[in-house]
C-alpha cells in the first residue's frame, strides 16, 4: 500500500540525523563534566513578562544597547511599558526602530485567540492569506500583499518563506501542521532575502517558538467542542545541571468532519493528528551556546472533500449511471451551510502525512563578533487517496499518490559592529539540499467507458465502448449510415468500407474500453536541487537620526530532474495505433473533445517513457533603505528591494502536448517554467506617541516578472509564468493600550494585485486575469483584536478576547473567474474566547466560539475533471467548546 515508503527511514537519514546528534553530545558534555564544579551565574530564559527587562527594552527602543541583548530575545508586549522586542533584521530590536513593514503576534495573543497552525494567522495580520486545495499537505498557498504560491504542484516552490526558529520549511503544507508553542510570530512584508538562510519573493514567516527553561515546570491542557472535538497537549521542562535545561511538548488532536457524504456514512475534513517536539539547550562557558530540537508530527485524516455549487452538461448521465447503483451522483448544495456531498464509495479522500526533523544551532561570541549556525535536516512524507471526479459514480481516482521531501541545510551568520557602531554588519551563508519525490498514479473507476458512452449516446447518439449494445450504434457506424440527418455520414468512407471488409470490422467495432485500473501506473518524479547563497546586510548610521540599509544576496540553483512515465490506456493505443488511423483521424478531428474523454494528458500513453532534464538559476538580489528618526516618537523610511523565486518544473503529465492534437509530443522541457523576479518599492512611518500608543503605516508597489501562476487545466494543475503582475497598495496597524488590562489592535490592508494585460496571455487559461484582481485576494481587508484582562481577586484574572476579520469581496479560483457560484461577496469572521485564570499563568478554565456569527464562504472552487461540474471548497462551520489548564 506504499506505506513502506513513508515510514523508511534511508541510509542519509541516518547518517545526517547521526551527525546532529553527535554535535549536541559533544556540546553537552561538556557540560556534564563540569556538573560539579562551580559554574557561572546563568539567568534562565522565560517567555513571561520577565523575559526583557523594562530598563533594557526601553534602551532598545533607543537603539542605545541594543548589542547588549541576546539575539534570541523573547517578545514582550508589557502593559506598562508597550515595548515589543523583535529579531527580525537578526538583532533584538525594538519592533518600532526597524526600516520594515512587520507584524508581530505574541505566543500569549495565538492562545488568548486560539490559533492552531499558521492559517489562524488570517485573523491577527489582514495581510496574510492562507488557502487549502485539494489537500492540507501538498495544497496549500500562504500568500502576502496578494502574492502567493498555490500548492497543488509539489514543484512550485513557496513565494512566501516560513521558518521555525530559524529552519526553512520548504512547502506551505509542511508549514501549517500544528504550531509548537509559540514565542512569537513576526510577519516580514516583501520580498525577503538579505536576513534569512532561503530567499522569498513575497514575505516571510518567522516563528520562534518557547525555548525550554532551568525551573522545573509544565502543563497539562484539555478541549473539547462540538463535532466531537477533542484535544489534549502537555509540556514538561527543566534544568538538568546548570548549563542545561530541557523540554518536551506534545500534542493529540481529533475532530469529527464537516461535509457528509451522501452515499455513505463518511465524514469528510476531519482532524486526527499528533505530535511530539523535544529541546535541549546548553547556555555555558566561553561564549557558547546551543540549542537542539526534535520534533515529529503524524496524521491520518480525510481531506479535502468539496460541495457542488452549480451542475453541468453531463449531470444527466452521470446521475443516470450512479442511480444503476442506487446512489447520487450529483447533488447541488441549496445553499453554502449545507455542507454535503456526494462520493463513490469505492474510493476515499484519505491522507496520511509523516513530518519530522532535527535541527542543531550554535551560537558563539567571538570577541566581538557573534557567530550562528543552524544546522537542520527535515523529512516530510505524504500519502493519499483521492476521488478525482468529485461525484458519486467511479469515474476517475488516485491510489496511493506519494509526495516525499528531504531537506538538509546549513546556514551560518556573522554580525558585528564597526567603526565605533556606526555600522552593524551581518554576512551570511545558505546551503539546502532537497530531493524531491512524487509518484502519481490517475486512474480510471469502474464506470469510466459508462461515463463517455452516456454523454456520447445523450448527446450525439452514438457510443465508443458499447456500453448500451445494439441500442445505440457505434460512432464508426454512423460514418457509413446513409440515414436522412445523419451528420457524420461520409459517402467516400462507406464506399471504401463496403469494397473493404477489414475497414468495414473496424468501423463496426467498439473502441477499447478502459478498464478500471487502467491509467497511470507509477509516474515517478525526482528533482534535486542544490541551492547556495551568500548574503549580507548592514546598517550604517549615517547620524543619530539618518540611518542607511544595504544588503545584497547572490542565488545559484541546480535542479535535475527526472522522470519514469507509465500509463496503460487502451483507448490511447487505440489512437496511436497506425492499423487504426482511419478512424481515430475522424474522431480526433471531429470529436476532440470526446478524444480527449477517452485519453486525456494525464493518462496517455504516448508520454510513456524516461525523461532528464537540468536547469540552473542565478541571481543577484538585495535591498536598499533610508531610516530617519524624526523624533524619539517617529520613525520615517523608505527603500527598494528586489526579490528572486528560481523557477522548477511541473510534475504532471499534463503539461505534455500531444502529436495526435498537432503538438510536438513529450518533450523535458514542457514540463519547466521560469524563475520569477520582483522590484519593490516601499515608503513607510512607525509612530509611537506613548508606550500606550502605536501606528504604522507602509506602502508599496511591487512588479513582478515571469510571475509563476499556478493554473488549473482539467485535469492538471500547471505552473505557467505571466509576464508581468503588479502588486500595489498600503497597509496600516494600531495597538492601543487605554489601562493595563485592556489591549486593541487593529489592522487594515488595501491590495490591488493584477495581471497586466498581454498579448501573449490571450488565450490562455489566465487571459480573463488580465487587468483584473487575482484570485482569493481581497481588495480590502480590515482585522480587530480586543483582549480584556481584568483582575477578579488577588489570585484570578478575567480574560475576554474578541477578534474579527472582514474582507471584501473576492473570485475563489481562476478556472472558475466571473462565474456567480464561485464568488466570495464581502464577509467577515468573528471569534470569541472568554474564562478565568490565575495571575501565575497556571491555571485557566476558558470557553471559545470560532465563527461566531455562522459565516459561510468558500475557501476556492474549481470545475471537477472532466464532468464540469462546478465544485467548491466551504469554509468551516461554527465551532465552540470549552478548554482547561493545569500548570506546575
Amino acid at each position: 500500500d506504499g506505506s513502506d515508503a513513508v515510514l523508511s527511514w534511508d541510509e542519509e537519514i541516518v547518517m545526517k540525523s547521526t551527525l546532529l546528534l553527535g554535535a549536541a553530545l559533544f556540546v553537552a558534555l561538556p557540560s556534564i563534566a563540569h556538573a560539579q564544579q562551580e559554574a557561572p551565574e546563568v539567568i534562565p530564559p522565560a517567555d513571561t513578562a520577565d523575559a526583557v527587562d523594562p530598563a533594557d527594552a526601553a534602551d532598545a527602543a533607543t537603539g542605545t544597547e541594543a548589542t547588549e541583548l541576546d539575539a534570541r530575545a523573547s517578545v514582550e508586549t508589557d502593559v506598562d511599558d508597550g515595548i515589543i522586542i523583535v529579531t527580525a533584521t537578526r538583532r533584538a530590536q525594538s519592533v518600532q526602530d526597524i526600516p520594515i513593514a512587520v507584524n508581530v503576534v505574541s505566543g500569549e495573543a495565538l492562545e488568548n485567540v486560539g490559533i492552531d497552525d499558521i492559517r489562524g494567522l488570517e485573523q491577527v495580520a489582514p495581510t496574510i492569506r492562507a488557502i487549502t486545495g485539494q489537500s492540507a499537505a501538498t495544497g496549500t498557498s500562504i500568500s502576502i500583499r496578494g502574492i502567493g504560491t498555490g500548492g497543488d504542484n509539489p514543484g512550485f516552490e513557496p513565494a512566501v518563506g516560513v521558518f521555525v526558529d530559524g529552519v526553512f520549511r520548504a512547502r506551505a503544507g509542511i508549514a501549517i501542521s500544528e504550531l509548537p508553542p509559540v514565542e512569537r510570530v513576526e510577519v516580514l512584508r516583501g520580498p525577503q532575502g538579505t536576513l534569512f538562510g532561503r530567499n522569498s519573493s513575497a514575505g516571510a514567516l518567522s516563528i520562534i517558538t518557547e525555548s525550554p527553561e532551568y525551573d522545573l515546570g509544565g502543563y497539562v491542557q484539555g478541549e473539547y467542542g462540538n463535532f466531537d472535538q477533542f484535544e489534549v497537549k502537555g509540556m514538561v521542562t527543566g534544568g538538568v545541571t546548570e548549563t542545561v535545561a530541557l523540554r518536551l511538548d506534545g500534542t493529540f488532536r481529533r475532530r469529527d468532519g464537516y461535509i457528509s457524504d451522501l452515499n455513505s456514512d463518511r465524514e469528510f475534513n476531519d482532524i486526527d493528528r499528533f505530535s511530539i517536539r523535544g529541546q535541549a539547550v546548553y547556555e555555558g562557558i566561553n561564549g557558547l551556546d546551543a540549542r537542539l530540537i526534535l520534533d515529529y508530527t503524524e496524521t491520518s485524516e480525510n481531506c479535502c472533500s468539496v460541495i457542488t455549487l452549480a451542475e453541468s452538461a453531463t449531470t444527466p448521465a452521470v446521475n443516470a449511471i450512479a442511480a444503476t447503483k442506487g446512489l447520487i451522483g450529483v447533488q447541488v448544495a441549496e445553499d453554502l451551510d449545507d455542507r454535503v456531498t456526494t462520493a463513490s464509495p469505492e474510493r476515499d479522500l484519505t491522507e496520511n502525512v509523516q513530518d519530522y526533523g532535527v535541527s542543531l544551532e550554535l551560537n558563539y561570541d567571538l570577541n566581538d563578533i557573534a557567530l550562528t549556525s543552524i544546522t537542520a535536516y527535515r523529512e516530510f512524507d505524504v500519502l493519499r487517496d483521492q476521488d478525482v471526479d468529485f461525484s458519486g459514480i467511479d469515474r476517475s481516482f488516485r491510489d496511493d499518490f506519494e509526495t516525499g521531501l528531504n531537506d538538509f541545510t546549513q546556514e551560518i551568520r556573522a554580525q558585528g559592529t564597526l567603526f565605533d557602531d556606526k555600522l552593524d554588519w551581518l554576512v551570511g551563508l545558505f546551503y539546502l539540499n532537497e530531493e524531491l519525490t512524487l509518484t502519481d498514479t490517475v486512474q480510471f473507476g469502474e464506470d469510466a467507458s459508462a461515463f463517455q458512452d452516456s454523454l456520447f449516446a445523450g448527446l450525439g447518439g452514438f457510443e465508443f465502448f458499447d456500453t448500451f449494445g445494439p441500442a445505440v450504434p457505434e460512432f464508426g457506424s454512423l460514418l457509413i449510415a446513409p440515414v436522412p440527418g445523419n451528420p457524420f455520414f461520409n459517402p467516400d468512407l462507406a464506399a471504401a468500407a463496403a469494397a473493404d471488409p477489414a475497414l468495414l470490422s473496424l468501423l463496426t467495432s467498439p473502441l477499447p474500453g478502459n478498464p478500471a485500473g487502467s491509467g497511470q501506473q507509477a509516474d515517478d518524479y525526482v528533482i534535486d536541487t542544490n541551492a547556495i547563497a551568500v548574503f549580507t546586510h548592514n546598517v550604517f548610521d549615517i547620524t543619530e537620526q539618518l540611518s542607511l540599509t544595504l544588503g545584497l544576496r547572490y542565488n545559484y540553483e541546480n535542479k535535475d530532474i527526472s522522470a519514469n512515465l507509465d500509463a496503460v490506456t487502451p483507448a490511447c493505443d487505440f489512437f496511436q495505433d497506425p492499423n487504426t488511423a482511419i478512424l481515430s483521424n475522424i474522431i480526433v478531428g471531429a470529436l476532440p473533445d470526446a478524444f480527449l474523454l477517452a485519453c486525456n494528458p494525464a493518462v496517455n500513453t504516448e508520454f510513456n517513457g524516461e525523461f532528464d532534464g537540468e536547469r540552473n538559476d542565478s541571481q543577484l538580489t538585495g535591498t536598499a533603505k533610508l531610516s530617519f528618526q524624526a523624533s524619539d516618537e517617529l520613525l520615517i523610511y523608505g527603500g527598494y528591494d528586489r526579490g528572486f523565486k528560481s523557477g522548477g518544473f511541473n510534475l504532471d503529465r499534463g503539461s505534455f502536448d500531444t502529436v495526435l492534437l498537432g503538438g510536438d509530443g513529450p518533450q523535458i522541457e514542457d514540463l519547466e517554467f521560469e524563475e520569477e523576479t520582483v522590484n519593490s518599492l516601499e515608503v513607510g512611518l512607525k509612530f509611537s506617541p506613548s508606550r500606550a500608543f502605536t501606528f504604522n503605516l507602509s506602502g508599496f508597489y511591487q512588479d513582478f516578472t515571469d510571475f509563476q501562476q499556478l493554473v488549473f487545466i482539467s485535469p492538471n494543475f500547471v505552473t505557467i509564468n505571466v509576464p508581468e503582475t503588479i502588486s500595489a497598495g498600503f497597509e496600516l496597524d494600531s495597538t492601543i493600550i487605554p489601562t493595563d488590562d485592556l489591549m486593541i489592535q487593529l489592522g487594515f490592508a488595501f491590495v490591488e494585485a493584477e495581471v497586466t494585460p498581454d498579448e501573449s496571455l490571450d488565450g490562455t487559461p489566465i487571459e480573463v486575469l488580465q487587468g483584473e484582481q487575482l484570485p482569493q485576494i481581497p481588495l480590502f481587508t480590515l482585522s480587530g483584536n480586543l483582549t480584556y484582562t481584568p483582575p477578579l481577586t488577588d489570585t484570578l484574572d478575567l480574560l475576554f478576547n474578541i477578534n474579527a476579520r472582514y474582507q471584501s469581496e473576492t473570485e475563489t479560483a481562476t478556472g472558475t473567474f466571473g462565474i456567480t457560484e464561485a464568488q466570495n461577496p464581502g464577509f467577515g469572521v468573528i471569534n470569541v474566547r472568554a474564562g478565568i485564570g490565575t495571575n501565575d499563568g497556571r491555571f485557566r478554565l476558558e470557553g471559545f466560539v470560532e465563527n461566531l456569527t455562522g459565516t459561510d464562504f468558500l475557501l476556492g472552487s474549481f470545475p471537477a475533471p472532466e464532468l464540469g461540474t462546478l465544485v467548491g471548497y466551504p469554509n468551516l462551520p461554527r465551532l465552540y467548546g470549552v478548554t482547561a489548564r493545569v500548570g506546575f
